[in-house]
């Protein structure tokens, strides 16, 4: 074994193992999504609609994904807790704009919203520094960053124009990442039951290949990420 593999024979190491906190952030992300986006594509919906929508996403997207986004931090998973801690905020931050739209306390914008559309351009761009440092990780990873990020530069684009196709094309997109989040989480979910890789991720070498215990930089412990 590689010397920068162990640990001085003198040293103590507390092995804290948890379970991959991105198996809940990417079914929390997945769920949400799919709900917003077959909504945005005109799958469905009327006047109430959302009304049945901003508590489930508010929960399942925003709460759930943004714990999950703190236990990455435990994980040392810089990506997952960039990532699931960006979109479980947002997800936090628009069940509650239309909560405040149900309680009347806000009036929903008709047609095109620039504030709205700067939301998305914020996520659009973090999402893709997100994807790009997930290409050293694996491609459900890197297809789910990659398919949101386009997705929010339509919905940014689309409440910035008021044009609807733009939204339409943007719900389209989210339902297409929401389904590639539903199968990298799947996969990660048999992974950890089973111990072994039921369902392809495409994992990078570098992920195939990292140590068990990891002392590399002077950081005695568990490796990195999930």
């Amino acid at each position: 074994m590689n010397a920068r593999d162990t640990v001085d024979a003198e040293g103590r190491i507390f092995l804290q193992p948890i379970a991959a906190p991105s198996i809940l952030g990417l079914f929390g992300f997945s769920g949400a999504t799919f709900m917003v986006g077959t909504y945005l594509a005109g799958w469905y919906g009327g006047p109430d609609t959302v009304l049945y929508l901003f508590p489930f996403a508010l929960t399942f997207g925003g709460l759930a994904q943004f714990t999950a986004g703190m236990w990455c931090y435990k994980a040392r998973d810089g990506i997952g807790t960039a990532m699931h801690g960006l979109w479980g905020s947002f997800w936090l931050a628009y069940g509650l704009m239309y909560a405040l739209f149900a309680a009347g306390v806000l009036v929903k914008p008709l047609g095109a919203s620039v504030p709205l559309a700067y939301w998305f351009i914020v996520l659009c761009v973090i999402t893709f520094s997100g994807a790009w440092a997930s290409i050293w990780k694996n491609m459900g990873l890197f297809l789910v960053l990659t398919t949101l990020s386009i997705a929010s530069g339509f919905m940014a684009a689309h409440e910035y124009s008021g044009i609807m196709i733009l939204k339409y094309v943007a719900g389209w997109i989210f339902f297409v990442s929401a389904l590639i989040a539903w199968y990298t989480a799947t996969a990660m979910l048999l992974e950890g039951a089973t111990g072994r890789a039921v369902l392809p991720l495409g994992k990078s070498r570098r992920e195939k290949e990292a140590p068990a215990v990891n002392y590399a930089s002077g950081e005695p412990g568990i490796k990195h990420g999930q």
